[in-house]
C-alpha cells in the first residue's frame, strides 16, 4: 500500500509540475504574441515589406500644388500645411502629421556637382518653393583623381536668384589612403554633410527632425514628395524611388524605379552620413531593418541626358564606373546613333528603354522653357538633339562657307 502511494503521489507532482510548466508557457507564449501584435500596429508602415506601398500619385500632386503655402502663410505656419489638411495628406501614406509645427521644419537638399549646369537650373527652379537650402559640392577633382574646373564657382552670377537659399562648399582635399574611385566618390559624398551640415550657424543650423536629402543633381524629386516630407513622420531610412529615363524624357529605362535618392532625419551625430544612406549602410543595425521604407515615384532620375557629346565623354572620363569608359564607347558618332535609336552606350545586358512620345511627366521647369530644353524632350533628328554633334558642326561648315562667299563678293 505504502509503494503504491508513494507512486501516486509522484505521479501527482509530476501531472502539477507539466500542468504548470505549460500553464506558464501558455501565458509566456500570449505575452509574446501579444508583444508581437502591439509592435507591428505601433510599427504597421515601417516594415520594407508592407502591404501598404508608399506613393505619390497624381491626386497628391494636384493637391501640392494647389495647397503649397503662400509667403504669409508660409511664415505664420512655418511651412507646414494646416493641421486637417496635414493629417489628411500624410494618411494617404499611413503616416502621421509630423508633431513639432512651432517651429520650421528644414529641407536641405544635398548634391554634389560636376558640369552639369543646365540640371542644376532645372533643380533650383523645380524645388526652391520647396527646399530651405540647396547645399552643392564641388571638388577640384573627378572620382578619378582627375583635375577638373569648379563649375559653380566659375559661374555663380548665372544662379543669383538663389543665392541666399545656396550653401556653396568646395572639397578642400583627397581622401588620405584613396585607392578605388569609389574611395573618392564616398569622400566627395560624405563631404555634404561632414564639411558642411555642422557647421552651420543661425537660420541655416540643422535642429533635430529636419529633413535631409541626398542624391545627385540629375535625381529630381517632386514638389509633392518635399510636401509629404516635411509635414509627415517617415522613416529613418526612405528610399525616393524615382522614374528612371535614359538621355531625356522620351526614353524611360524598362524595369524598376531608380532606387537611390534617399531622405533621412537629422539626429546631431547619430545621422545616417550620406555615402552610407546611398549604400544602405550605417546606423543603428537593431532597427535598421524595420525603420526604413520606399516611396514611389517621388521624383524624376535622368542619367546621360546632357546637350552635348562632350558633356557625355565628360561623364565618362569623371565617373566612378571605370570600366564602362573605354575607347569603343567614345566614338561620337556611336554615341548620337545610340541616343537617337534609344540603345545602350555601353551594350549592358537587360538595359532596355521605351520610347515615349510627347511625355507630359516632366518637371515643369522644362514646359515653361520647351524650346531652349528640346534635348531634353526630343532625341529624334540625326544630331539625337546634341548641339555639337556632326550634323551641326557639318550646317555651321556651310554657314560659314555662305557667308565668307557673301563676303568674298562684297
Amino acid at each position: 500500500m505504502l509503494l503504491k502511494a508513494g507512486r501516486n503521489s509522484s505521479y501527482r507532482r509530476r501531472w502539477q509540475w507539466l500542468l504548470r510548466t505549460s500553464r506558464q508557457y501558455w501565458r509566456e507564449t500570449i505575452l509574446a504574441l501579444l508583444l508581437l501584435w502591439l509592435f507591428a500596429r505601433l510599427n504597421e508602415q515601417k516594415h520594407p515589406f508592407s502591404s501598404q506601398p508608399h506613393a505619390v500619385t497624381s491626386s497628391d500632386i494636384s493637391f501640392q500644388a494647389t495647397n503649397q503655402p503662400k509667403p504669409a502663410q508660409d511664415a505664420t505656419h512655418h511651412g507646414f500645411l494646416p493641421v486637417k489638411q496635414a493629417r489628411a495628406f500624410c494618411q494617404k501614406q499611413n503616416w502621421q502629421p509630423y508633431p513639432v509645427r512651432s517651429t520650421r521644419r528644414k529641407i536641405y537638399d544635398l548634391f554634389m556637382l560636376n558640369d552639369e549646369l543646365d540640371w542644376l537650373e532645372i533643380r533650383l527652379n523645380t524645388l526652391s518653393s520647396t527646399v530651405d537650402y540647396f547645399v552643392v559640392v564641388e571638388s577640384p577633382f573627378t572620382f578619378t583623381g582627375l583635375p577638373k574646373p569648379l563649375t559653380l564657382k566659375e559661374n555663380w552670377a548665372r544662379f543669383e536668384k538663389f543665392h541666399k537659399q545656396i550653401i556653396y562648399h568646395e572639397v578642400d582635399k583627397i581622401p588620405f589612403g584613396a585607392s578605388r574611385t569609389w574611395d573618392y566618390e564616398d569622400h566627395q559624398r560624405n563631404a555634404m554633410y561632414l564639411q558642411v551640415i555642422p557647421g552651420l550657424q543661425g537660420e541655416q543650423q540643422a535642429n533635430f527632425g529636419d529633413v535631409v536629402l541626398v542624391s545627385d543633381v540629375d535625381e529630381i524629386l517632386r514638389p509633392a514628395t518635399l510636401a509629404l516630407l516635411r509635414n509627415c513622420e517617415f522613416q529613418t531610412r526612405l528610399t525616393l524611388r524615382s522614374q528612371f529615363y535614359y538621355y531625356g524624357f522620351q526614353w524611360l529605362h524598362r524595369g524598376p524605379q531608380w532606387e537611390l535618392a534617399k531622405a533621412t532625419i537629422y539626429r546631431g551625430d547619430n545621422t545616417i552620413l550620406p555615402a552610407d544612406l546611398r549604400n544602405g549602410e550605417g546606423g543603428n543595425w537593431i532597427t535598421a531593418w524595420w525603420d526604413k521604407a520606399e516611396l514611389w515615384n517621388a521624383g524624376w532620375h535622368c542619367s546621360t541626358c546632357f546637350e552635348t557629346v562632350d558633356e557625355v565623354l565628360t561623364k565618362m572620363n569623371s565617373f566612378s564606373h571605370t570600366s564602362l569608359n573605354q575607347e569603343e564607347f567614345r566614338n561620337r558618332t556611336r554615341i548620337i546613333d545610340r541616343v537617337r535609336n534609344g540603345l545602350d552606350l555601353w551594350d549592358r545586358e537587360g538595359q532596355v528603354y521605351d520610347r515615349i512620345d510627347d511625355n507630359k511627366d516632366v518637371p515643369e521647369y522644362l514646359k515653361s522653357d520647351s524650346e531652349r530644353f528640346k534635348y531634353l524632350l526630343d532625341r529624334d533628328g540625326p544630331n539625337a538633339g546634341f548641339r555639337d554633334g556632326a550634323f551641326n558642326k557639318l550646317v555651321r561648315l556651310v554657314e560659314a562657307g555662305k557667308r565668307q562667299h557673301r563676303h568674298g563678293h562684297g
